[in-house]
């Protein structure tokens, strides 16, 4: 159904990388289609690391994190992309104004239970792992749908 999944946040620091790693574990684990999972940032700096807090609560959980270089948010991505799912609702209008042809295929990773998934960057780290336990379960929530 989809070959490519892009996973869009402000920085491509904590959240969108997070749920790029969380999505391709649990698409290897349930489907055997081919799909591309990558993530970028609305306001991202090329080339940063993952947040070390957010690397290291994927790593407690037994995500394979691997090495991230952050990439800002391009046009050709969204056009590439056969799905777009971003941390907050009001980052949809964001991404459709860059890109209006992506009207239709952007949604929130909240969209099924009318939620935004908050961003950790910077506090405590009992939010980081709220953070990372509302993605795996948002992600559970798609992978269905994207499979």
């Amino acid at each position: 159904m989809f070959s490519n999944v892009l996973i869009v946040c402000y920085a491509n620091i904590c959240r969108s990388p997070a749920a790029e790693v969380v999505f391709k574990a649990l698409h290897e684990r349930n489907s055997a289609s081919r799909v591309v999972y990558r993530s970028a940032g609305i306001r991202a700096f090329d080339g940063l690391g993952m947040d070390p807090v957010m690397q290291s609560e994927l790593a407690a959980r037994g995500w394979p994190a691997g090495e991230h270089c952050s990439r800002r948010l391009q046009a050709g991505m969204v056009n590439d992309a056969d799905l777009v799912l971003v941390a907050e609702k009001n980052q949809v209008g964001q991404v459709e104004a860059l890109q209006p042809t992506s009207r239709g295929k952007v949604f929130a990773l909240g969209q099924w239970e009318g939620i935004d998934i908050a961003d950790p960057y910077g506090k405590a780290e009992s939010l980081y792992r709220e953070t990372l336990t509302l993605i795996e379960r948002l992600a559970e929530s798609w992978i269905d749908r994207i499979c």
